[in-house]
């Protein structure tokens, strides 16, 4: 499973932390996207723990990765928090993403890991990008990489 721990934890819209929806509401504002949150269909905290690997610790990459990651009807939200610094949020239309199970991409034979690739448009880049948003081998993270594959797949009907 690469260099991480990884598990994913379902919580309740109502349960999102709440400097998590602070700067989420902060970020909807800047990029002027209304009210994406108003139909909230699942929420789940994904955490990834450096695996300690000799001497020092385990090499490049952070340490801690805490990620709240709202899906609604149309949109799909993260909030990642590396190490405990700062909150650094992305967002994006589900119309405008493709999403993969990282176990069925190439990449998977190189890097055993559990998660899904994101390409598309992201609400604050021009050009478009991808990202991989990791998630725990366990049934919150099974439920939610199927959740988020399908709302992506309606977005585009």
């Amino acid at each position: 499973m690469g260099d991480y721990n990884r598990s994913t934890k379902e919580i309740a819209f109502g349960d999102v932390p709440a400097n998590v929806i602070k700067s989420v509401q902060t970020y909807i504002e800047k990029h002027n996207l209304g009210d994406i949150l108003s139909s909230p269909v699942m929420c789940i905290v994904s955490t990834s723990e450096k695996i300690k690997k000799g001497l020092f610790g385990g090499g490049a990459g952070p340490r801690l990765l805490i990620q709240t990651v709202i899906l609604t009807d149309r949109w799909l939200i993260l909030a990642d928090n590396v190490d405990q610094n700062a909150l650094y949020i992305k967002s994006m239309q589900l119309r405008d993403i493709a999403v993969e199970d990282y176990e069925k991409s190439q990449f998977y034979k190189m890097i055993p890991d559990s998660g899904v690739n994101i390409n598309g448009h992201f609400t604050d880049v021009n050009e478009i990008g991808t990202i991989f948003l990791p998630l725990g081998k366990d049934a919150a993270g099974d439920k939610f990489k199927s959740a988020l594959i399908e709302a992506a797949q309606k977005a585009k009907l």
